[in-house]
């Protein structure tokens, strides 16, 4: 848990699963952490890295509709990246059981977005600022939602809070933008990825051994 809370970001998604069966765990979980324990050993020289690029803040996020097979509730994830490795990052299950794969990624950009904010206001104290600040977002109607009002019949059940990233764009605080699937970095922080997604996942966190 400490690994993946400050420099593993690769394995939140399985320590966040298994998590969940803290209380009453079966031998397919032991099974799982002997799993995350051997990958960890034979990751053992992985380790976050900075200064590889200009220190822009950016942020990515994602979510997997109905993840929790027992209560059917979402999993939110987002990562950001500040100087070329990652700084901040979340996989959680939602609050609510949401009814539609755009409401699961539209509270999951709302949680990033509060975390930007946040994160904003921090670089700034340090006296670092940047023109732009941005997260990018896999899903168009999530982005649509977000910044048209229209949809208001269908996402009035929604809990009020949630819309506060409405108010966030409006006010120019921050910018949520589209970026292709395959691009997402915090797709790994969602669900089970393929090697090949795994190692571009990490590489975009910053992640290298050295």
């Amino acid at each position: 848990m400490y690994a993946m809370v400050c420099t593993r970001p690769d394995i939140a998604h399985a320590v966040g699963v298994v998590s969940r069966f803290l209380s009453n765990p079966g031998k397919d979980h032991w099974e799982a952490v002997k799993w995350i324990l051997i990958y960890l050993k034979g990751t053992s020289k992985m380790c976050l890295c900075f200064g590889g690029s200009k220190p822009i803040l950016e942020g990515f996020t994602d979510a997997d509709m109905g993840g929790d097979l027992d209560g059917r509730k979402s999993m939110s994830r987002y990562l950001f990246t500040f100087a070329g490795g990652a700084v901040s990052w979340q996989s959680e299950l939602q609050k609510c059981v949401v009814l539609s794969t755009t409401e699961a990624e539209y509270i999951a950009a709302t949680e990033a977005c509060k975390e930007l904010l946040w994160l904003k206001r921090f670089l700034q104290e340090l006296g670092l600022k940047q023109s732009d600040y941005v997260v990018y977002c896999d899903s168009q109607s999530a982005l649509d939602l977000s910044k048209n009002t229209t949809y208001h019949s269908r996402t009035k059940h929604i809990d009020i809070h949630y819309h506060g990233i409405r108010d966030a764009i409006e006010n120019k605080l921050l910018q949520l933008k589209k970026i292709h699937t395959d691009n997402n970095s915090s797709d790994m922080l969602t669900k089970v990825v393929t090697k090949s997604k795994l190692e571009f996942c990490i590489k975009a966190a910053g992640m290298d051994s050295r």
